[in-house]
């Protein structure tokens, strides 16, 4: 399970380069995503597609070329393989059947962004993506009672909906903070209330790209803090 660059390549590690050029296949979410990618890094290994509408077919058929001898790399369009990505199933069946399962790490937005927030960080909750129907109100109404930070990713779609929704449910004064393309050339971090945060993106005439929103415990004061 090899984690890739989130967007910039320079975070790409050796150990992961040499990973993926001497397996004998890459199983990754999109093979034109993935491919671009590693010809730029000169790997020209095998590529075969898993995702999120095949892994349960594609599951056993990777095992079972690991059991007849093949090295197996799994990487996702970005980050680390599992973590809101297909790898989950990958690696349950590996270690039911017996096969190690090596992590090459690799960079993960969700704590990139909160290393950077200024947010508590001694504990946190990941959500990931949260429903976008039915059960995202509840969710949603559990999570503003939690007193760890809260980490979750949003598309740029539903980003300022999130706030407003949030709003409806919490105090306009909690801390939060959003990550956007991070890594990536126009890499913007925004930290301050609720209130502030949905003030400014509200007004943006076109959210872009990837987001990490995070949301401070129930219980946190700056005012506490030495």
């Amino acid at each position: 399970m090899v984690g890739t660059p989130i967007g910039n390549q320079y975070d790409f590690s050796p150990r992961a380069r040499d990973i993926l050029d001497t397996v004998s296949v890459i199983a990754c979410e999109d093979t034109r995503t993935s491919g671009s990618f590693l010809r730029n890094m000169s790997i020209r290994t095998p590529l075969t597609s898993y995702h999120q509408h095949n892994e349960h077919g594609k599951t056993p058929e990777l095992i079972n070329r690991i059991q007849a001898g093949e090295s197996v790399a799994l990487i996702s369009d970005a980050g680390m393989p599992a973590i809101s990505d297909p790898g989950f199933l990958l690696a349950r069946a590996a270690h039911q059947a017996g096969i190690p399962v090596v992590p090459i790490p690799g960079p993960v937005a969700a704590v990139t962004a909160l290393a950077a927030s200024g947010l508590p960080s001694d504990r946190f909750v990941f959500e990931g993506f949260l429903p976008q129907k039915k059960g995202r109100q509840t969710r949603i109404k559990l999570l503003v009672e939690e007193e760890r930070t809260i980490i979750l990713y949003e598309s740029p779609h539903r980003i300022v909906k999130l706030m407003k929704e949030l709003l409806e449910h919490t105090d306009e004064n909690r801390l939060c903070a959003v990550g956007r393309e991070l890594t990536k050339m126009y890499e913007e971090i925004r930290r301050g209330s609720l209130r502030e945060l949905y003030d400014e993106f509200s007004t943006r005439s076109k959210q872009k790209g990837e987001f990490v929103f995070l949301l401070a415990g129930k219980s946190y004061s700056e005012e506490d803090v030495n």
